[in-house]
Order: C-alpha cells, then sequence, then structure tokens
C-alpha cells in the first residue's frame, strides 16, 4: 500500500505510547508489529521522542514520561487545520485543555485535551510532517474507540469541537455508533457502563491492525504482555483482542473480517 501523505481534518493522524521505559517498550512492540524504533539525533531534540517506523514509515510515536505520576497510556491525535480554532471550541463544548497549543519545531502545531467524561485525546495542524504513513497494514493503527459511559453528550461535545457525524449500528454485542469526519467512518463510540469495572475511567483506544490476531496475542504473553480482553470475533467485523503491555499502557489489535467493507 502506498505512503499516506495527508489526513483529513477531524480525523485520526497519529498514535503515541508514553512510557516509563522506551527500550523495554520497542523490544515488545517490535516483536507484535516488526517495528523498529530508532534513536535519532532529532528524538534528542525532542525529550526523547521516538518514532516506530514499519517498512521504513513512521506509524506511531514513542515517548518517556514527563512527570512524575504520569500513567502509561496511547493517545490518539486527530488532524485539525487550525489547532488554535480547535481549542477554543474544545472550551466551549466543554472539554478541559491539558496542553495548550504549541509548535513541534517545523513539524506542527498540537494540543492535548480531555473531554467531558475525562477521556484524552490530541489534535495535530500538520506543517512538515504529516502524521502515520501507514494505516490499516499489519502493525499500523486502523481504528479509535472511544470508551464512555455517556455517549449522547460525546456526541454533542465531539460534534462542536471536531465537526463529527455519527451513525448507530446494531452489533452482536448491542449499539455501537460509528464516527465518520471527512469520509468512511474512523473509528467508534461504546457505551461501557455495563461493561467494565466502575473505576476504568472514560478512553481513547487505539486498533492496530494485524495479520493474524491468536499469533499476536500469544507474542504479547510470550513478552510480558496480558490480554484484558479476547481475541473474540464479531461478525462482519474482525478477531479482536484488547492488550496491555508490561508497563501498563492499553490498546487493541483487529484482525479484519476478510468480507469487511471499509465503509461498512
Amino acid at each position: 500500500m502506498p505512503a499516506k501523505t495527508d489526513h483529513a481534518a477531524g480525523e485520526p493522524c497519529w498514535a503515541e505510547l508514553t512510557t516509563p521505559y522506551v527500550d523495554s517498550a520497542e523490544r515488545f512492540y517490535t516483536a507484535l508489529f516488526d517495528w523498529t524504533i530508532p534513536a535519532t539525533e532529532q528524538s534528542k531534540q525532542f525529550a526523547g521522542y521516538r518514532q516506530a517506523l514499519k517498512d521504513e514509515q513512521p506509524v506511531a510515536g514513542v515517548m518517556p514520561l514527563m512527570q512524575e505520576g504520569q500513567p502509561p497510556a496511547w493517545t490518539t491525535y486527530f488532524a485539525v487545520d487550525d489547532a488554535d480554532a480547535v481549542a477554543a471550541l474544545v472550551g466551549q463544548a466543554g472539554g478541559t485543555v491539558l496542553a495548550e497549543p504549541m509548535d513541534v519545531g517545523d513539524l506542527g502545531r498540537m494540543a492535548v485535551f480531555a473531554d467531558p467524561s475525562g477521556a484524552a485525546f490530541g489534535i495535530w495542524q500538520a506543517m512538515a510532517f504529516k502524521g502515520a504513513a501507514l494505516v490499516g497494514e499489519h502493525g499500523a493503527p486502523t481504528w479509535s474507540e472511544l470508551n464512555t459511559r455517556d455517549v449522547e453528550a460525546a456526541r454533542a461535545f465531539y460534534a462542536e469541537a471536531l465537526n463529527w457525524r455519527f451513525e448507530d449500528r446494531e452489533y452482536e454485542a448491542g449499539v455501537y455508533t460509528r464516527i465518520s469526519a471527512a469520509g468512511d467512518a474512523f473509528g467508534g463510540m461504546v457505551d461501557i457502563t455495563e461493561r467494565v469495572p466502575a473505576e476504568v475511567p472514560a478512553h481513547w483506544l487505539v486498533y492496530f491492525a494485524v495479520d493474524d490476531a491468536e499469533a499476536t496475542v500469544a507474542s504479547a504473553k510470550e513478552n510480558g504482555g496480558e490480554i484484558p480482553a479476547g481475541p473474540f470475533e464479531i461478525s462482519e467485523v474482525g478477531t479482536i483482542a484488547v492488550i496491555k503491555d508490561p508497563h501498563g499502557a492499553f490498546f487493541a489489535v483487529i484482525q479484519p473480517d476478510p468480507q469487511m467493507d471499509s465503509s461498512d
């Protein structure tokens, strides 16, 4: 698949892992996804930030924890045309600014927010760096999912802040809300009220595509990860598993159903 050179406004463009042990994370994710996560001169310039590469193309970011008490986590970033304008909309819609819009060299302009339920996400106004160059391939991001206890409030917030559209669909496990911006659905929302313990906060979950979910789960276990859910099949979607890496960051993998159409 050719490298992706642009991301439409409102769609996911980057996923970023913050972790206490970057070298250990490199070993774990290299085993899972065939990534390389090299330390470069640019990573020294940006506080140890590294790009994860798949087939020499950037697919995700990995960085050390920046402050005491910060939990290991994956963060999804959404493409925007004007980071400052979106920051203002986030405030108007009831969100919280966690990191004010700032330039990252000549690469782009970023900010980090929490929606009204507390789920953290980022935005990226691209300049020299456009975001993930591969999407939907083995080891590349393919879906973003908001796990929340108030789907209606989330609809209102993200419609105002990022101009998203929503469509409810019935699946075996219940209603699932699909999200789109400029084109086909890129992610979804699920009500976790009756599905996960009350202490689990609202959060965004990044999905990576894999060729073989069972093999990926086995690799995760062998390399110190845990499997909180799955692998399980969802008809016309694929085989899914939620993985907790050795340092506590959660993410998901999906082996897409070969009959699935991206617009379904």
